[in-house]
């Protein structure tokens, strides 16, 4: 017979599992990444001759839907976020480590300075985003930009795009198979890839931001609005490769060393931080 008075083990998925999307938070996702999607590649689909807006006219638009969208996935979350065990999901105490992350992660970024593309807020964000799952992880990635944005004075036409990619960056860490499973070395080597992957894909879609409004860059490198779509999509990953490429592969260094390096004991700290958040 079990002794009454002995705890039950934990099993092993109580472990430091992600919060579970729900299917509310889930279909907001998709509506924010769709907006967001359509903000960031509408200039490709412009007629030739069409008198193209700059982002800084329709970026006041963008964060004006952003920010209420973002409260709605994190108020889905809080009244969906339940386990298979019927344990509440993150309450105001999550809420709050929500927000020390997204200090911290806004504290990091100056580190770098920008210089050679190397920011150590990136590898913050891929560990909590695995941590939190990928609701909070979306929520976590726009606010801890929108915070840098404000602490460093970065605040302008592409801070709204930039919270959106920081999100995406979140979101795919937090969709990453074996959550429940996948520990230790393995897990922090599928970290580091991702890392990578995300760092390349961050400064690329942030390319994608600016490109179609510079001018002088030469018929090779600039955007022809209403040019076949391969044709523009040529000379944009042309202007990838000779301009931030570079940066991007420090960045993508820099956040694949840190998760390998102290990738363990921090995602340890943050799957604790979770579980006595959701009383788990």
């Amino acid at each position: 017979m079990t002794d009454p008075l002995t705890p039950p083990a934990l099993t092993p998925p109580a472990l430091g599992r992600p919060v579970p999307l729900g299917r509310r938070a889930a279909l907001l996702l998709v509506l924010v990444s769709a907006i967001g999607v359509a903000a960031f590649g509408w200039p490709l689909l412009a007629a030739r001759g069409s008198d193209l807006v700059g982002h800084s006219a329709d970026a006041p638009w963008l964060f004006a839907l952003l920010m209420p969208l973002l409260l709605a996935v994190a108020v889905a979350q809080l009244a969906a976020g339940r386990d298979a065990t019927g344990a509440p999901g993150l309450d105001a105490k999550a809420v709050a480590m929500l927000g020390v992350l997204a200090a911290a992660g806004a504290a990091l970024r100056p580190l770098g300075g920008g210089t050679a593309g190397l920011e150590p807020m990136f590898f913050l964000m891929v560990l909590a985003g695995r941590a939190l799952g990928p609701g909070f992880g979306f929520v976590l990635g726009a606010l801890a930009m929108f915070a840098s944005g404000l602490l460093t004075g970065g605040v302008g036409p592409w801070l709204p795009f930039q919270m959106l990619t920081m999100g995406w960056v979140c979101l795919g860490a937090g969709l990453l198979p074996g959550a429940a499973r996948l520990r230790g070395r393995a897990e922090l080597l599928l970290l580091a890839a991702y890392g990578i992957a995300a760092s390349v894909g961050y400064g690329t879609v942030m390319n994608l931001q600016g490109w179609p409004y510079i001018s002088g860059l030469g018929l090779s490198l600039s955007f022809v609005p209403g040019d076949p779509l391969p044709a523009n999509l040529t000379r944009f990953a042309v202007y990838c490769l000779t301009t931030s490429l570079g940066w991007d592969l420090s960045r993508a260094a820099l956040t694949a060393v840190l998760c390998l390096s102290v990738g363990g004991p921090l995602l340890r700290t943050l799957r604790r931080a979770t579980r006595r958040a959701a009383f788990r």
